[in-house]
């Protein structure tokens, strides 16, 4: 995961084009309020323990919370990016906490918020 949200300048242009292509794809039939907040956030694909995780980039924890509460229209959205047959419906809604200067994500996995070190395409560690 970037520090977009704490670095100004940096060129977010992929992960944005990937987000909007997701939502008018995916997302199309949904309410208009869940693809107006998912307009605000960045999406990519990372691996924890060598799975495919979606994860979904907050700009805060208001957008984080309430996303994590409406995990349903997320599932299978690992499935329609890669189409790995096998893939779970893994996903994180993580928002960066600026007081810790750390991560914090909503794991679908296991339903509880987790903090996370260093979230990158190829791997990811946890603090806990």
């Amino acid at each position: 995961m970037s520090d977009s949200h704490a670095s100004k300048g940096k060129d977010r242009s992929l992960e944005q084009a990937l987000t909007n292509k997701i939502i008018d794809d995916y997302f199309e039939h949904s309410e208009s309020w869940l693809r107006a907040i998912l307009r605000m956030c960045f999406f990519s694909l990372a691996h924890l323990k060598a799975e495919p995780v979606f994860v979904v980039e907050c700009p805060n924890q208001a957008v984080a919370k309430r996303l994590s509460r409406k995990t349903y229209p997320f599932r299978g959205i690992v499935y329609y990016l890669t189409d790995d047959f096998d893939a779970d419906d893994r996903c994180l809604f993580c928002y960066k906490d600026p007081s810790k200067e750390t991560w914090k994500c909503f794991d679908t996995s296991a339903n509880t918020w987790k903090p996370l070190t260093n979230l990158q395409a190829s791997k990811a560690q946890t603090d806990g």
